[in-house]
């Protein structure tokens, strides 16, 4: 099966217009691997001896567990559930792309996050979901650090006037926060793709280089890039997760 990097199967929905129907299935197809994963995983604590499962997951959990505390205190313990389940479902996502599953002809597969739509309305998600802890918590006072000058700042006119200067730059910054979150997974997950294409296709090309065969050569890295793509996925789903809760500490910290 002949295939184009970036080329997606097309719905037409209405209201939405066209959508990436692969993008959809694949991570209708994570969501649902992602909640059996998490069903396991509490229906193993029915047992009354800790297994393997649940000590790797609790070390899960006490990781993420951790870094809320830290930067929340134990006010971010209803937090713990929320950055756990988003760790997973991305770690899912990310990992999809190691199935060869557009190459065995069905009409999903490929990683959901080397698609900048899904890496949007994740980092959508998370902001708009900070900025609703923020106001229930502070009120629209919450925005307050937008106008306000820093520290240090001179008094008076002058320092009313360095809040001025600053205030566009601090809403850059604001707006800027789900833009690095979308960028910053949608680049890592599809160069990865992108790199395992690329072998792929020296491979199919059958190049020599006069005795020496390019292709043949170049056989085995597939292995290495699938490898490297899976720490890729685990490491930048964990760095998503983690800019996430500091975003949220630094949403709803409280002023001193």
């Amino acid at each position: 099966m002949k295939e184009e990097i970036g080329s997606h199967t097309l719905w037409t929905v209405p209201v939405l217009g066209t959508v990436h129907a692969d993008t959809v299935l694949t991570t209708w197809l994570a969501m649902a691997v992602a909640l059996a994963f998490l069903a396991y995983v509490g229906a193993s604590y029915r047992s009354p001896r800790a297994d393997r499962t649940q000590t790797v997951f609790e070390g899960l959990v006490d990781s993420i567990s951790d870094l809320i505390y830290g930067s929340l205190g134990r006010g971010g313990e209803p937090w713990v559930p929320f950055f756990i389940a988003l760790f997973v479902f991305i770690f899912f996502l990310n990992q999809f792309g190691l199935l060869p599953l557009k190459e065995l002809g069905l009409p999903f597969g490929g990683s959901p996050t080397a698609d900048l739509n899904t890496t949007l309305a994740l980092g959508l998600l998370v902001f708009v979901t900070i900025q609703i802890a923020a106001i229930r918590k502070k009120g629209l006072g919450a925005y307050k650090h937008i106008f306000t000058p820093p520290a240090g700042a001179p008094e008076g006119l002058g320092g009313v006037a360095f809040a001025i200067f600053l205030t566009p730059i601090n809403i850059i910054d604001e707006l800027a926060r789900p833009i690095t979150l979308t960028l910053r997974l949608f680049f890592n997950i599809f160069v990865g793709e992108l790199l395992l294409f690329v072998v792929a296709s020296i491979i199919n090309s059958k190049i020599r280089i006069g005795a020496f065969n390019l292709s043949l050569a170049v056989s085995v890295v597939p292995f290495a890039v699938q490898i490297f793509n899976t720490f890729v996925g685990t490491v930048q789903a964990f760095i998503f997760t983690l800019l996430g809760i500091v975003y949220l500490s630094l949403a709803t910290a409280d002023e001193h």
